[in-house]
């Protein structure tokens, strides 16, 4: 509400088209206008006659009765209606723009390892990502986020959108070898820097996540690293899944070497600004992405300020109640 005015007065300080109270004297200037009499046949309305000469002096001698003067104020109201009066509404403060963010889930043939505790079940390994990136996209409401895919090949399966529950959905209908199955971590990073070029600098992120070497592709991992530094897309990596082995009798075997090319991945976050990350289970999976939820806020509260709603509807319907009044009037009242 404004300082100084009455509550239910505050709208009539606030007129979006002050120009249409021009109108006021309408009726009057009608009467005034000098009238030819035509030679052809007209419909004559003698009651829309009576009305406007209600509206005006209603010739010489005669008193200004109560409907003239309901039949004015009814007027009135209808030019204040179509001024539209607005009110200050509560201040709210809006969300600034959040995150431009892609995610790149590796898809590779690697993924289908078994290796993850997901309920106490052993799951495959994407299987688990799609779990805890679900709930890291729940916690993305105000972002625009895009999802992409890659193996041998990068695809985009959604663009940047604020529809947060499309990509939860793309993600789920994923599955291995969808995009081949080896590993091109190069094209990804690429593939997502042209899809983030376009937005605003300061918010383009890439979270990129695998569980392998790249092995695949036309683009180095590092050569898009610096393309992406380039563009001020910011890249982090999660590497992703166990030691290595396999399984046996329903026990995990240990093989020794790791498959996941950490060197590269944690080059690649510390040439774009970003950081590196490993996982080797669900638990820490999750804690990463909750760390990435820190790192990378979703909004944070922009300038305060108050909504106008309109208040056209009052007058409005007041100009209606006054005009069946005055039709309803008995004429020695006019």
């Amino acid at each position: 509400m404004l300082s100084g005015w009455p509550s239910w007065l505050s709208w009539l300080a606030l007129l979006a088209w002050p120009w249409m109270l021009a109108a006021l004297p309408l009726p009057v200037l009608m009467l005034a206008w000098p009238r030819r009499v035509a030679n052809t046949a007209a419909l004559r309305v003698p009651y829309a006659a009576a009305q406007l000469q209600a509206l005006g002096a209603g010739g010489a001698g005669r008193s200004f009765g109560v409907g003239r003067l309901l039949l004015w104020l009814a007027w009135a109201c209808l030019c204040l209606a179509a001024a539209r009066p607005q009110e200050l509404g509560e201040a709210v403060s809006p969300p600034q723009q959040g995150r431009q963010m892609m995610l790149a889930v590796d898809v590779s043939g690697s993924m289908r390892e078994p290796d993850m505790m997901l309920g106490h079940q052993l799951v495959e390994r994407l299987t688990a990502a799609k779990a805890v990136l679900a709930d890291f996209l729940d916690r993305r409401a105000g972002d625009r986020v895009g999802l992409l895919i890659f193996g041998e090949r990068a695809y985009t399966l959604t663009p940047l959108t604020s529809d947060l529950a499309s990509v939860r959905q793309q993600l789920g209908d994923s599955v291995v070898g969808l995009a081949g199955s080896e590993t091109a971590i190069g094209d990804a990073i690429a593939l997502a820097v042209k899809r983030l070029r376009e937005q605003p600098k300061g918010q383009r992120v890439l979270i990129l996540l695998t569980d392998g070497i790249s092995n695949a592709g036309a683009l180095e991992p590092l050569r898009a690293a610096e393309l992406a530094k380039a563009e001020d897309v910011r890249v982090y990596t999660v590497a992703f899944g166990g030691d290595g082995g396999f399984s046996m009798f329903g026990m995990r075997i240990a093989a020794g070497d790791d498959p996941v090319d950490e060197a590269t991945l944690q080059k690649i976050a510390t040439l774009t600004g970003g950081r590196a990350f490993r996982a080797r289970n669900t638990d820490e999976l999750a804690g990463i992405y909750a760390e990435l939820q820190r790192l990378e806020p979703v909004t944070s509260a922009g300038p305060a300020v108050r909504p106008r709603i309109e208040r056209y509807a009052w007058p409005l319907a007041l100009a209606v109640l006054l005009a069946a009044l005055a039709w309803l009037l008995p004429r020695r009242w006019a």
